[in-house]
């Protein structure tokens, strides 16, 4: 189904089909290094690190998808959506100090590059299923962060998303999703875009964790 209405698209824009699948497989990628980054900070063993690459790579997707319908989930359909991931794991478990030593917060980083392409192809991918304006943006949020929140979760981490002290992180998902919603219904969607958007919502996240950027609070006050 979805592969009919990208196709019809395509014939539409001249876009190729297959710029969607290489973002989310690319940050795929991202989120299951994040996932083995923290297995390993944990002191879990192979088996471990393999599994919370796994689930973090794949599981904002296959809740994107199941609320979709888009059964099977596309981590089930196609063999690279593991191979990816196990490839990550992988690199994970041999070089984890050359990347803890090249990179601050590397968890964060490459969360962060996770986030900003997975919101923009949960939203292209809801649009393409026709979801309302709302709907695909929430969905391209949930995308985003919802393999975050099962690493947290498993780790016995407090989620990002609701840490007391946490930067942005649902909030440049939410505004990228939103610009490729427009986009997309507007009909000046692009594959440049799509690239620009991720690459923004990288930027603003990394942003928020170096000036130490936060949502607004409530105000309470003392009785």
């Amino acid at each position: 189904m979805l592969g009919g209405l990208l196709a019809q698209f395509d014939s539409a824009t001249g876009l190729d089909a297959t710029l969607e699948r290489t973002l989310d497989l690319i940050g795929v990628f991202f989120f299951a290094v994040s996932g083995g980054l923290v297995a390993v900070r944990k002191g879990f063993e192979l088996v471990g690190v393999v599994a919370l690459s796994l689930v973090t790579a794949l599981g904002g997707g296959v809740v994107r998808d199941l609320l979709l319908g888009a059964t099977p989930p596309t981590a089930f359909s196609d063999v690279l959506y593991l191979i990816v991931p196990l490839l990550a794991a992988a690199i994970v478990f041999v070089a984890h100090r050359p990347i803890d030593e090249r990179l601050g917060r590397p968890v964060r980083v490459f969360d962060a590059a996770g986030l900003g392409l997975f919101a923009v192809t949960g939203a292209v991918k809801a649009s393409a299923f026709e979801a309302s304006a709302v709907g695909a943006v929430l969905i391209g949020v949930i995308s985003a962060v919802g393999g975050g929140i099962i690493r947290d979760v498993l780790a016995n981490d407090p989620p990002e998303l609701f840490h007391p002290d946490s930067r942005l992180y649902a909030i440049p998902a939410a505004a990228g999703a939103t610009v490729i919603v427009v986009a997309w219904r507007n009909d000046f969607y692009s594959g440049a875009l799509a690239i620009g958007v991720a690459a923004a919502v990288f930027a603003i996240r990394i942003a928020s964790l170096h000036f130490g950027w936060r949502a607004p609070k409530p105000i309470t006050g003392r009785r």
